[in-house]
């Protein structure tokens, strides 16, 4: 990423000191001291005219061209290409006038500029960018250095984090030795190191099978669970989302997260007042989630903890929260729990939902003449609508043909 920024900047700078040089040449010639071709000035000129007459610099260069492709994929394959690149990018009313002004060069001037850029040819060179699973593999070395400063290994970790959201490099990670290196740094004695490695574990299991086997197989799961606990939110926050992303369409990491009492956990979060609200969102979600994949295949046997009574009224406790967001949240999972084999008097008699709906609506009520929160308000009240309606037809359908 620091390497991307160098680069860009350089190149931007050197712009018009190529294109003046490029624009100086009379015709067609090959340089003998650059290997290079040279366009005439009316060539690179008829190009800045396109680009000043729409008003657009993206004009210099076709959205398909290799030099474009060339910087997309982190580098380019010429000085050519960094010259098209730079061009694009540049002012074209700065470039009209350094073509106009580098006609009056002396051939010595000229040399000069020739020179500047077989110096840009090799400081592109040195500047070539590497690829993502060259920089995948540096991180991971630095990864793998006992003796590395925790700067710099919250460096690397942040580094990874954002190499591994693509899904090809996601899959690279564990062949490159990184995923073992990554589920080490959970017991790494400082928090902030931990909470890295789980934002990476969560961004590389995000809808991606490959890696969830992975993980799992390398038993990170009940590491992630008891993080999930910590005392310290960012952690908590980021094993939450990791365990998400680890489990989420995944019956073999449900089983486990079941095995290793996952659901206990969330059950402490939700029935916690006094937690961070962001972890009891993150908690409730990964509830919703659960149950709507128990929903997806309904032929397997629900766990016993969607019909716990305790754990229910967790979630409907928070209907009454006062963070719009959670409410919404929490909405989602009762509609989903509702729709289980969950008894609906359970729901009514024990949980209270009737009347936390009640209590809600009204509330909404009030919501929707604030203009900050109108909208949002209307978007949550339509939801709670679709949850009472599904409350009272599971209430009618369980009071006439009792289970």
């Amino acid at each position: 990423m620091r390497l991307m920024i160098a680069f860009t900047t350089i190149a931007a700078a050197l712009a018009l000191s190529i294109f003046a040089a490029r624009a100086s040449a009379d015709g067609l010639n090959k340089s003998a001291s650059t290997g290079l071709y040279w366009s005439t000035a009316k060539e690179e000129g008829d190009l800045v005219a396109k680009a000043d007459a729409a008003g657009d610099s993206s004009l210099l260069w076709d959205d398909d061209d290799e030099n474009h492709r060339d910087f997309d994929a982190g580098g380019f394959s010429s000085l050519d290409g960094m010259l098209q690149w730079a061009i694009g990018h540049s002012d074209p009313s700065k470039l009209k006038e350094a073509a106009k002004d580098v006609q009056h060069l002396s051939p010595d001037e000229l040399k000069k500029r020739h020179m500047e850029i077989k110096a840009c040819q090799e400081l592109m060179e040195k500047l070539k960018m590497p690829s993502d699973a060259q920089l995948m593999r540096i991180a991971i070395d630095d990864l793998k250095n006992s003796s590395l400063p925790s700067e710099d290994r919250l460096r690397a970790l942040e580094e990874l984090s954002i190499l591994v959201e693509p899904i090809d490099n996601a899959n690279e990670l564990h062949k490159l030795g990184g995923l073992i290196i990554v589920i080490k740094q959970l017991n790494h004695p400082e928090q902030e190191v931990r909470t890295a490695s789980a934002l990476i574990l969560g961004k590389a299991c995000q809808n991606n099978p490959v890696v969830q086997k992975q993980v799992l197989e390398l038993d990170a799961l009940a590491k992630l669970i008891k993080m999930a606990r910590s005392e310290f939110v960012e952690e908590a926050i980021k094993a939450l989302l990791a365990i998400s992303a680890l489990i989420r369409n995944n019956f073999v990491g449900q089983e486990l997260f079941y095995a290793e009492a996952g659901e206990l956990m969330i059950q402490d979060i939700l029935s916690n007042s006094s937690i961070d609200i962001r972890i009891q969102k993150k908690s409730v979600l990964l509830v919703a989630d659960l149950a709507e994949c128990q929903l997806e295949n309904g032929s397997n046997p629900e766990p016993h903890f969607f019909h716990n009574h305790f754990f229910l009224r967790s979630v409907v406790d928070l209907l009454a929260s006062v963070d719009l967001d959670l409410q919404e949240k929490a909405l989602y999972a009762v509609k989903n729990l509702l729709q289980l084999r969950t008894e609906a008097l359970v729901f009514k008699e024990f949980c209270g939902l009737d009347a936390a709906l009640e209590k809600m609506r009204q509330q909404l009520q009030q919501l929707v003449m604030e203009e900050n929160y109108s909208e949002y308000a209307k978007d949550v009240e339509t939801l709670r609508g679709e949850v009472e309606r599904i409350f009272i037809g599971k209430l009618n359908k369980d009071t006439q043909f009792p289970t």
